[in-house]
Parts: structure tokens; sequence; C-alpha cells
């Protein structure tokens, strides 16, 4: 990683090829096999069927700026990739509100006029907490996008929600989730974010999208480009696209698994299955990294059989 991201330096994972093509399986290292399930489930399903036919030719995404100083956030932003959407960390333990204004003012300024500023809590908030920040941050941000996932809840998600004038977008209250539906159901959320890994693949994501009712920003696990493009096709198959996805990730990684990565080129990024590169595959993993893996595989197989 190029910052610290998600409390993580290094991301690992793994590709995987089938008749459809390759794609990739990167759980966290903090999930069990358990959870690690629908992340492999979607690799299969990508390496084994094609993807929906696209009802547009690119996707339009956020950049996404990590919990950093102001000066870095201004930087990340403005060499956004022609990128007018910013998504914003905040949140972050040992951090204050304080910084997470000035974060957020930095990048408002470095986009300009007509950018939008989205902010990203990860659940870190309580309710209290939640309408006192985005009470800051949304003058900060000259109005704020929408707020994802300010608490952990989704009880909590829907108190926020009435209680502020910030939209409201749900993350992990829908892939963590045993009934992804609930924030529909207790009008808890405006916007429901998926990510095609951990809610078992694009047509599982299709299926979520079609039933729950909201619309729908498409957005990364921190993935190669590899599996980036699985998100794209995803967004490119929706019939509507209301919002920038949160698919620029490809930028936070120090180098990729493909000659050509997936960065955003004038603030969108194209619909193409990439296939890694020669020099790539040529690399012989270290034989711990191997092991690691191939032992993480076998234990979400022998829960997914």
């Amino acid at each position: 990683m190029r910052t610290r991201f998600r409390g993580i330096t290094v991301r690992e994972g793994l590709l995987l090829r089938g008749p459809a093509g390759w794609a990739e399986f990167s759980p966290f290292w903090d999930y069990d096999a358990r959870e690690s399930r629908p992340w492999y489930d979607a690799a299969v399903a990508s390496a084994s069927s094609a993807w929906p036919s696209p009802v547009r030719d690119v996707v339009a995404v956020n950049c996404t700026v990590p919990a950093v100083d102001p000066e870095t956030a201004a930087r990340i932003a403005g060499a956004g990739h022609g990128c007018r959407t910013a998504k914003v960390k905040v949140a972050e333990p040992g951090q204050t509100l304080a910084d997470d204004e000035a974060r957020v003012a930095a990048v408002r300024d470095a986009l300009g006029p007509g950018g939008k500023v989205r902010v990203d809590a990860n659940g870190a908030w309580s309710v209290r907490d939640a309408l006192a920040a985005l009470d800051v941050l949304d003058r900060a941000a000259g109005g704020l996008e929408y707020v994802e996932q300010p608490c952990r809840t989704v009880e909590e998600l829907a108190e926020v929600r009435r209680g502020s004038n910030v939209p409201v977008a749900a993350d992990e209250s829908i892939r963590h989730a045993e009934d992804p539906y609930r924030v529909a159901a207790l009008e808890a959320a405006d916007i429901a974010v998926l990510k095609v890994q951990p809610l078992g693949g694009v047509a599982a994501c299709l299926e979520i999208a079609e039933r729950i009712g909201l619309p729908v920003v498409v957005s990364s696990a921190l993935e190669s480009s590899i599996g980036i493009a699985a998100g794209v096709a995803l967004a490119a198959a929706l019939p509507e696209l209301p919002y920038a996805c949160g698919l620029g990730t490809v930028t936070l990684l120090e180098q990729d698994v493909v000659a050509d990565p997936l960065v955003p080129r004038g603030g969108v990024l194209p619909v193409v299955r990439p296939e890694p590169s020669p020099a790539f595959l040529a690399q012989e993993p270290p034989p711990d990294l191997s092991v690691r893996w191939s032992s993480r595989l076998a234990d979400v197989r022998e829960v997914a059989s």
C-alpha cells in the first residue's frame, strides 16, 4: 500500500483462472473461513461464468483519501486522475474530529467548484457522535454528498438518517448482515454500497441491487485490477448508476498484477477483463506466502463443501 489503509500496509490475495478468465480471492486476514466463503464464491463465479452484458462502456469513480494529514489529502484529491468525487476516510482511531474536519476541507479545496465529497466512518461513531461530526464535516465540505456507514448497527443508521440532513449509505450493514435488506425495511439508508467479493459475486450483487430498492454505489475491497474489473462489470450492468463508484483504489497500491492497471483516466474506468502480466506470472511467490494461502483456500473450500 502507498499509505496505511484499513490498518494494513501490504495487500495479499490469490488469483484463480477458470474457463471464463481470471478472478481474485482476497479476503482480509482478520476474516475467518466462514466469513471468507462469499469471497471464494465470488472468485469461482467470476472464473467460471461470463459477466452480464454492460449497459454502459465506462464507469465514473471517486478517488479515495485515507486518514492522512490535510496536505497529503489535498495532493491525493488533486491528483485524482480526473475524479470529481472524493471519498474521505474519517473516524480513524487516534485521530480527532478536528483532524477529520481539516482533511475534508483540504479535499474540498483541492477538488474545486463542482467537486463532491463523501465521508466513510466504517461504523466507528455512536449516534450522538455521528450527528455532531456530520454537522461539522458537512460545513467543511460545503455540503457532503453522503456519509458511508456512520454507525455499526442498522438501527443506529436509521437514527442518524432521521437526525441529519446528510444522506446515509450502508456498507457493512449490508455485506456483514444475515439480512442485507433490513436497511431498506427500517429506512436506515439512502444508498446501498455493494462489494462484489464480500457479497458472493457479480450475479449475487445484481440480485441484491434489484431487491433492495435503493440507489447503488459499487465499491472495492482493495483488490488488484483483476478484482476491480469484477466491480466495474457489476456497475456497468446496473440499470441506473446515479453516483460515482468506489472502484478507483488501484491507485492505493504500489504495484499491480497487470501490465495496464485499472486506474481512472478522466474520472472513469473502462469495462474490460484484464489478465495478469507475463512478468507477474513469471514471479515465484515466497514459499511461506504460498503455504499460507494454499492452507487458507483449503479451509474455505471445506466450509463451502
